[in-house]
């Protein structure tokens, strides 16, 4: 059992820089390494929304904060040689599909040369042990199966912030075979792996053209949801399952880096891959209102219509299994969505959230 949950042990003291710390997953990974007692570094432009969880929540309170902009070589140096850190999580992207049909130029510049940038930092000093660069389940050359994609199917990407993330993973593992190969890792003693994750949810998103801010905006708006894809299939998860994964990933790297060095997957149960209307429905049974929503029959790029993961190699090997349910995971988000409405502390709801859910056992 012990080796299924994340050990605030570990964390006690480490010196942890991670990018993109102002926006959704990284404002949750950086309570939650703060919660655990880290020395948490954050690498990142302005929050990306108004308002943001990294605001709302007060992230910044209890970690070093920097601006920087990964796309730019010598002060990314700079830091890493002013910080050195031992543990490394990048998060820094740009995250949205439509954005990148609309910027396609600053979607590679920011998750190609960006990831790239990143990887030449850490290369550039001597003290970091474990890396975890995160990508996304859209990584995969899409064939819209009905089973779930492994670690060794091949890159692709229709959509430009896809095909960008299929080329960082290329990056990364091309990367960590030329200057941080397994075979020599008792010379250089760093792990570098990718993680790939499905849809994730949580409070505290208030992105453009996602799903979950769009109920709740519409919600306080009281407007009506505009739905580009009804019967996409998708891998919904809350935010603190995949990045459990990222957190005992990066302890195995840490202590076992040349044994995990590699692509990892961390998705949902089977049952919790759902369509975008079956969202809209449960969150309405939930709150206990109806919540509207209109098709929205406009003229939208390509997206992927069904994506789903085989985690088998994270369950086996990690043994790291998701703990909420879906329908469990949208009464979380609904619970911090109704304090935020209320002018409730997020803060205190964000970390009770991050507290109940490393209570659990699997």
């Amino acid at each position: 059992m012990e080796n299924m949950v994340v050990k605030s042990k570990f964390w006690q003291g480490k010196k942890v820089l991670i990018t993109g710390h102002t926006g959704f997953k990284g404002g949750w990974l950086s309570l939650w390494l703060q919660e655990m007692g880290s020395k948490v570094i954050g690498l990142a432009l302005d929050p990306p929304t108004n308002p943001n969880l990294f605001d709302q929540a007060n992230v910044a309170e209890n970690m070093l904060s920097l601006k920087a902009d990964i796309r730019e070589l010598d002060p990314l140096k700079k830091i890493f040689q002013d910080q050195k850190p031992e543990i490394v999580f990048h998060l820094a992207a740009q995250s949205l599909v439509r954005y990148s049909y609309l910027e396609p130029v600053e979607t590679y510049q920011t998750n190609v040369i960006g990831s790239l940038n990143i990887l030449e930092a850490i290369k550039y000093v001597n003290s970091v042990r474990s890396v975890v660069m995160v990508t996304t389940d859209k990584c995969y050359d899409n064939q819209e199966w009905v089973w779930g994609y492994r670690e060794n199917e091949p890159m692709g990407g229709h959509d430009p912030y896809s095909s960008s993330k299929g080329c960082a993973e290329l990056l990364i593992a091309s990367f960590r075979d030329s200057f941080f190969p397994n075979h020599a890792f008792e010379k250089h003693k760093t792990g570098i792996a990718s993680v790939r994750a499905g849809n994730v949810i949580g409070g505290g998103d208030w992105a453009e053209d996602r799903l979950i801010p769009d109920i709740f905006r519409a919600i306080k708006n009281r407007t009506t949801v505009r739905v580009r894809n009804p019967n996409a299939i998708r891998p919904w998860q809350h935010v603190l399952e995949p990045l459990s994964g990222y957190l005992m990933l990066a302890e195995k790297l840490y202590k076992n880096g040349d044994k995990y060095a590699e692509a990892w997957n961390f998705g949902p149960k089977e049952e919790d891959t759902k369509t975008v209307e079956w969202i809209i429905n449960r969150i309405s049974k939930q709150l206990g209102e109806e919540t509207r929503w209109a098709y929205d029959d406009g003229d939208h790029p390509h997206e992927a219509n069904y994506l789903k993961l085989d985690c088998s190699k994270a369950h086996n090997i990690l043994l790291w299994k998701p703990k909420w349910s879906l329908d469990q995971a949208l009464i979380k988000i609904i619970e911090w969505y109704r304090d935020e409405l209320t002018g409730k502390n997020v803060k205190e709801k964000t970390l009770s959230q991050i507290n109940e859910y490393m209570k659990l056992e699997i």
